[in-house]
């Protein structure tokens, strides 16, 4: 999958295409039926399959400094998107201007001259342009006056909800991971590079890797249980707390895992830490000396959570 950054670094080899836009946050079994249709439709015409997405995204770009919460930053969507049949991941930074493009704009100058998309599919709930100014029944009559097809995505539904990015946010803030695998077709992760921190984990006797979230806004805030790929071959079980560590006086946003039975240095790794059970919230505690203690408690939970899974893979019904 070939990644184009800009407009400016769209050259013309990249004329011609199969398109679809938008924000494809979480990558949902909707959006991966949406490519699928895509890559299809691009194999029959013989031409590429291109998918066109803003970052920010365009509710984040809106909201300010109360940010919405998003399922996966722009690594984690390449890393997804690098598991299907797309062939070129086009990204435009959204900002002013960007907002202010026109709805005709963007289905005749970019469709048409700078992309030469022979077949746009989008999802039936897409909006484009100022103002949301555009909707499915504008994009087929410019399509009509422009010279290319458009077809929507009928919505995709998990036992009668629509699955949407939205719902996949508020069951994973229930705790419900099993529900949100269901409608994600995948297991939640959040994947980064290892940074260093204030240390505060090797205090605690807790050594933990932390990854920096940036400006975005996790979907999850918490203590889990997570596995943890990138370090060797082995997929390893630790726990996690993802929020700002009030009882530290933490302000930024944060990611820490700590790697059960693991003493290496990970400093500059990309790990994917995929979450498997929450423990609780995250809290503030009255001194740090409390705070150990419920790090004592939550590190036995998580290894009694592994060890009943571990009884569970063995056909053996866990206690």
């Amino acid at each position: 999958m070939e990644i184009i950054n800009g407009l400016h670094n769209l050259r013309p080899r990249h004329r011609g295409c199969v398109l679809t836009v938008g924000n494809f946050d979480g990558l949902h079994r909707g959006h991966r039926a949406l490519i699928d249709a895509l890559c299809d439709k691009a194999e029959a015409l013989g031409v590429p399959s291109m998918l066109m997405t803003f970052e920010p995204q365009p509710r984040e770009f809106f909201a300010g400094t109360k940010l919405p919460a998003r399922l996966t930053r722009f690594r984690e969507k390449v890393h997804l998107l690098s598991q299907t049949r797309l062939d070129r991941l086009l990204c435009l930074p959204f900002n002013e201007k960007t907002a202010n493009i026109e709805a005709k704009w963007f289905a005749k100058d970019f469709i048409v001259d700078l992309a030469d998309a022979k077949h746009v599919v989008i999802g039936d709930d897409f909006r484009f342009g100022r103002g949301r100014e555009g909707d499915f029944a504008l994009f087929e009559r410019y399509g009509r006056e422009f010279g290319y097809e458009v077809s929507a995505m009928s919505t995709l539904l998990q036992d009668k909800d629509r699955i949407s990015s939205t719902l996949i946010r508020q069951t994973l803030a229930a705790g419900d991971f099993a529900g949100a695998t269901l409608m994600l077709g995948h297991e939640y992760f959040i994947m980064g590079r290892v940074v260093y921190g204030r240390q505060l984990g090797r205090q605690l006797n807790v050594p933990t890797a932390n990854i920096r979230l940036q400006r975005y806004r996790a979907a999850l805030e918490g203590v889990y249980c997570v596995t943890v790929e990138g370090i060797g071959d082995t997929e390893r079980q630790g726990i996690a707390n993802i929020g700002v560590r009030p009882t530290v006086d933490g302000k930024e946003p944060l990611l820490e895992v700590h790697v059960f039975d693991y003493a290496g240095t990970l400093y500059g790794s990309l790990i994917k830490v995929t979450f498997k059970q929450k423990l609780r919230d995250e809290q503030t505690f009255e001194s740090i000396d409390a705070l150990k203690t419920q790090i004592g408690s939550d590190l036995l939970e998580a290894r009694d959570y592994f060890a009943g899974q571990r009884v569970d893979a063995q056909g053996i019904s866990s206690p």
